[in-house]
């Protein structure tokens, strides 16, 4: 048996992860044993999606973050690791000199991806019962700055594309509702006509509410569970939602857009059912970068 450790950072929008995975190789099967999973509510989107640019503050913030993680990877023997930036810092006006800091401070090289690299960074996870399924699927990745959706059938993307409203981006009202009904709903009722559908949700706050719906891991969600759960939070205060479901602060505001995006795309494609596999960017990065070290 040889055994791998290895990392992945996703700086988001909204928050900030570490993932750690032991990876156990035989000669016929190969093992990803999450390690460690670490997450900072840093919020790069906030300051971006409202002034352009990340302030001081965040930056000394995230570089600390950095400093916390590398710290984190030396203690665990982490053999390779990427960290990767996605929609804030592809907008930040100022994203070249954080990365010049935290390389400087941490050590850590940040790499920032288009939105479409995001989205195959995604697919590299485990998906394989869904991907190996004759269904279509849209597979809908929610995050604080952008919205990844993609149309799946028999292994295939058939269709792929990358939206500019998250969570972050729709509490700053940098960006409302009409986008989902001018630009989001046309396209996939013409990529989805005539097809029954069914979803992948990706992301925190998908996760959250499946974990908190007591629903047993590989089952589904309804799209009236997802639609009652959204009219519920939504008619609750930030303090109330903390409150009443013991949320974290950087949660009670973030799941309200988060679930109007879900149940839109949900209503749009006609679906009925949403999975909700344990799967994010973290995880898809480190298969894609374990899939690229076996063909080198």
């Amino acid at each position: 048996m040889k055994i791998y450790t290895y990392a992945a950072i996703d700086i988001g929008s909204n928050a900030v992860r570490l993932l750690v995975n032991t990876i156990y190789e035989t000669k016929d099967t190969v093992t990803f044993n999450k390690t460690s999973l670490v997450r900072v509510p840093i919020r790069l989107g906030q300051e971006v999606f409202t002034q352009g640019k990340i302030s001081e503050k965040t930056i000394d913030r995230l570089t600390e973050a950095m400093i916390a993680y590398k710290l984190l990877m030396n203690v665990y023997n982490v053999d390779k690791y990427r960290a990767f930036a996605t929609s804030a810092m592809r907008e930040a006006i100022n994203s070249q000199e954080v990365i010049k800091k935290v390389i400087e401070k941490s050590g850590v090289k940040i790499e920032i991806i288009s939105g479409e690299e995001e989205a195959k960074v995604i697919f590299s996870s485990e998906l394989k019962n869904f991907l190996q399924s004759d269904n279509y699927y849209l597979f809908v990745d929610v995050g604080g700055g952008s919205t990844e959706i993609s149309l799946l059938n028999r292994g295939q993307v058939h269709h792929s594309r990358s939206f500019p409203i998250g969570t972050v981006r729709l509490l700053d009202k940098k960006i409302d509702e009409n986008y989902l009904m001018e630009t989001i709903k046309p396209w996939i009722k013409k990529i989805t006509q005539g097809k029954l559908i069914e979803l992948i949700g990706s992301g925190g706050n998908i996760n959250y509410v499946f974990k908190n719906s007591g629903r047993k891991e590989g089952k589904y969600l309804s799209h009236s569970y997802i639609h009652q759960q959204y009219e519920l939070l939504k008619a609750l205060t930030y303090e109330e939602r903390i409150k009443k479901f013991n949320m974290k602060p950087d949660r009670a505001d973030v799941i309200v857009p988060a679930l109007l995006i879900y149940d839109s795309v949900m209503k749009f494609a006609h679906a009925t059912r949403i999975h909700v596999p344990k799967i994010g960017a973290v995880d898809g990065m480190i298969n894609l970068m374990y899939k690229r070290s076996k063909k080198k």
